[in-house]
């Protein structure tokens, strides 16, 4: 469980491994070939074994890919890793450009005419390709699907394994319904759909419908694995061997048969003239050309898993409460700590990290970090997504600010919490800067919309306060978050991006707006919360959605200025530190629950 901080690529990478590349992609007469972050299960966070663009530039941030070309070659990263990527990637081999503002399509664009440009059909889904096949068609080029990924031809000998950790039962306690109820309603929404089957690639979707977990993915309880789901709820799920645990077939029941991933191609072949759904966005190009190939009639569709797993039930919801209550407690021992012990000390990075880390331990039900912890001091705090490693480690100073970004999975729910923390007195600037994220946060948090309305939506009302002082942030304000699943979760999310996914009761969502002075410092804010039923407002004509605050961790009021803040913003600030004390103040005593009391006294 222990998070490491040892770096596991340099800059070298590119040097080394491009000719090794560009030799196999000349052994199949490529001109280019595209290297993705994603992996064949579409993953964010990738096992060591399919991090293939990490090996090839260097670049470890969950978002981005690269593009090999005989002469030349680019890196594509966001907003949130725009300094880390320069730091990972050595500039002389590759042109470094942004993923977002035209990305790899606008690069295709430039690609020679008559190239032919390699893809590997495991790794994309058919909504990506798309876009990447306009674009080479503009540029009068090609793309060419290969059996045979140059990447892992070049890699071969070094590539670690591929992860085979134990597949175990989720107790219904915990997921509050049954594997048999699901996979009936799941059927039924097959066959609403016009199918009579479904093929479920998302490692999510199948730890959900067959209430399982695993330990393939870093940081997130997901086995790798493939499944075809029968309108009558039927399924065969595609599992390693070496992973099925002796409780797991009696779990499944006899509905469910266990196969080899060896025989999943076999499978595909034998439904011809079967109508199969198949979700474009999410599954990978090669289930489409394969069920093409033997006659099967494709039904394109949503992964009819995705929004009942994102939409909680009860059981859920009820959990991740709970999850949250035994979190905020060594968020606030974690806190205390910071406040006095660290105060005074000085530790680094790595000693925050440590800390946070034992503090969540303690609580003795933490089965894992729901992601490596970010814990920036100064200018590496404002890096949105820094991960501490041995090099770029600091010491806490004097008139500074602390960011720490982190989470924990227990078996009823999964947490993401972020906190800034002054370092000594904080300067006028800093209390400006961090009580417009506050308010940008507050904002957010009280908002009520009606039935209908997506994240994209909700975006600009968070932003407001900060594009009125001429301030943004290049991340989103939200992402999904699974429940003891993974730490980001769709369909649901807050940001620019245009997402027309509707926000449904039960939806988890962060809500994080920050602000990021390169070179200097950074703030964000972090809470989880749910989406509540429609509920009337007086005087009002319709029901209106609202957010139930689930994280519990007290604000560092060094760093609030109320004189920025309304009667109202201030009123939150005082309600959401006395649900605090009430919540996490009875799991705490002595000198801790003492200094929480103060931390929550009315502004």
């Amino acid at each position: 469980m222990r998070q490491t901080f040892d770096e596991t690529t340099d800059p070298s990478f590119g040097a080394k491994h491009l000719p090794l590349v560009r030799a196999a992609m000349a052994r199949q007469g490529l001109d280019g070939f595209l290297v993705p972050h994603e992996d064949e299960h579409q993953n964010e966070y990738l096992p060591a074994a399919n991090d293939r663009l990490a090996w090839l530039t260097g670049f470890t941030g969950s978002a981005g890919a690269g593009v090999v070309m005989k002469d030349r070659a680019a890196v594509f990263a966001d907003g949130r890793y725009t300094v880390q990527v320069r730091a990972q990637v050595d500039a002389g081999q590759f042109e470094i450009l942004d993923l977002v503002e035209g990305g790899v399509p606008a690069y295709l664009e430039r690609a020679p005419g008559g190239a032919v440009i390699g893809y590997d059909p495991r790794l994309h889904s058919p909504d990506a390709l798309a876009r990447l096949r306009r674009a080479t068609a503009r540029a009068g080029a090609t793309l060419k699907p290969v059996d045979q990924n140059p990447v892992d031809e070049a890699w071969a000998e070094a590539r670690p394994a591929q992860p085979a950790a134990p597949v175990v039962p989720h107790e219904d306690r915990y997921s509050g319904e049954g594997s048999a109820s699901k996979r009936a309603r799941i059927g039924a929404a097959i066959a609403a759909a016009g199918a009579e089957a479904c093929v479920l690639t998302a490692p999510a979707s199948i730890a959900w419908l067959f209430n399982v977990r695993g330990g393939d993915v870093i940081r997130s309880p997901l086995p790798l694995a493939q499944a075809i789901v029968a309108a009558n709820g039927t399924a065969m799920l595609f599992l390693d061997p070496a992973k099925v645990t002796n409780e797991l077939p009696g779990w499944l029941g006899d509905d469910v048969t266990l196969m080899n991933p060896g025989e999943l191609a076999q499978a595909l072949e034998g439904m011809k003239g079967v109508r199969v759904l198949i979700d474009p966005a999410q599954s990978s190009a090669w289930y489409f050309d394969r069920l093409a190939l033997v006659g099967a009639t494709v039904v394109k569709g949503m992964d009819p898993c995705a929004l009942p797993r994102a939409a909680k039930n009860p059981v859920e919801i009820e959990g991740s409460r709970q999850a949250h209550i035994r979190d905020g407690a060594a968020l606030a021992r974690f806190l205390h700590w910071v406040d006095t012990v660290a105060q005074v000390e000085l530790p680094d990075e790595r000693g925050v990290v440590e800390a946070l880390e034992r503090f969540r331990e303690e609580t003795g039900a933490l089965k894992d970090l729901s992601f490596d912890t970010i814990a920036g001091v100064g200018p590496n705090a404002a890096l949105p997504h820094y991960k501490p490693v041995t090099r770029t480690i600091r010491k806490m100073e004097p008139g500074s600010l602390l960011l720490v970004d982190g989470g924990g999975q227990y078996l009823d729910g999964t947490t993401d919490v972020t906190r800034t923390v002054a370092i000594g007195e904080p300067s006028a600037d800093q209390r400006r800067m961090f009580t417009l994220v506050l308010r940008a946060h507050i904002a957010m948090a009280v908002i009520r919309f009606p039935a209908g309305t997506s994240g994209h939506q909700l975006d600009a009302l968070a932003r407001a306060p900060m594009w009125m002082a001429g301030l943004d942030y290049d991340h989103g304000t939200g992402h999904g978050v699974g429940s003891y699943l993974g730490v980001h979760e769709g369909p649901q999310r807050i940001a620019k991006a245009v997402n027309s996914q509707p926000l449904l009761t039960g939806m988890i969502l962060s809500n994080e707006p920050g602000y990021y002075r390169e070179g200097h410092w950074g703030i964000r804010i972090e809470t989880l919360q749910v989406v509540t039923p429609p509920e009337p407002i007086p005087g009002g004509e319709r029901p209106m959605h609202g957010f139930e605050q689930l994280t519990f961790a007290p604000l560092d009021r060094r760093l609030i200025d109320v004189d920025l803040l309304t009667a109202g913003e201030r009123a939150y600030v005082d309600a959401y530190h006395a649900e605090t004390l009430a919540r996490v103040g009875p799991l705490l005593d002595g000198e801790v629950r003492g200094w929480l009391e103060r931390q929550c006294a009315p502004l």
